[in-house]
């Protein structure tokens, strides 16, 4: 099936970009919405721009959106985009990183039933701990760049996704109840590298933002470069 992948550069939709292909389907066009207010409830914000060099490492034509960010009219802005990937593009259906916000995937769902479309979601309703595994063991090089939860501070910000993070997130989950995965806002990845990418994102110039209790690691400026191979 032809799928347009649904992204804004995290390890989830990546994955699950990742899991589609593996499947067979073909990845057609890379769809990315850039909400213009911080605290958009359906997409994510920090770095979405980047979104642009994933779509060229991947080879895929890309389409942004710029979304009001405001409650259900951003919605809007995403049929706009799937449209696009429908009429353009030749997109059967829709790929997303959806693992267990049903206020995400309902929406998602009910737009591509109306657009004719087929939701695919292929990490929903799996177990968070073994996902996070999943992205490491599969060859991701995944970076924080977003921290919202308690017990997180800009220490996070610019670290790697590695298993001993994992040990960290497991245990603000047992203190605070925070998502493994961060789909409840807790914290954002931008994924470097994976096994989909002809090259990897490296990043030139970044900016760590904090706000009393939240912050960000602002991308500035960052290029696809080579992958090393080792002999």
């Amino acid at each position: 099936m032809k799928l347009a992948l649904l992204s804004s550069g995290g390890k989830d939709s990546l994955l699950a970009a990742y899991r589609v292909v593996k499947e067979g389907h073909k990845l057609v066009c890379f769809v990315s919405i850039l909400p213009e207010r911080s605290n958009s409830w359906m997409f994510h914000v920090p770095n979405v721009s980047l979104t642009k060099l994933h779509a060229e490492a991947m080879g895929l034509p890309h389409i942004l959106e710029v979304s009001s960010g405001v409650k259900e009219r951003e919605l809007a802005d995403l049929v706009r985009a799937l449209e696009k990937a429908r009429d353009i593009y030749g997109a059967e259906g829709v790929v997303s990183g959806a693992i267990a916000s049903r206020y995400q995937k309902e929406r998602v769902d009910n737009i591509c039933s109306n657009l004719g479309l087929i939701s695919c979601a292929p990490l929903w309703g799996q177990d968070q701990l073994a996902l996070l595994n999943e992205v490491i063991e599969s060859g991701f090089e995944v970076i924080f760049v977003g921290v919202y939860a308690m017990g997180m501070d800009s220490s996070w910000l610019g670290r790697k996704l590695t298993y001993e993070m994992i040990k960290k997130l497991v245990q603000l989950n047992k203190l605070y109840g925070i998502s493994l995965s961060g789909e409840g806002g807790e914290y954002e990845t931008l994924v470097l590298d994976m096994p989909l990418f002809k090259k990897r994102m490296r990043i030139l110039r970044s900016e760590v933002k904090w706000f009393k209790s939240w912050g960000i690691l602002e991308v500035k400026e960052a290029i696809l470069e080579e992958k090393c191979v080792l002999h």
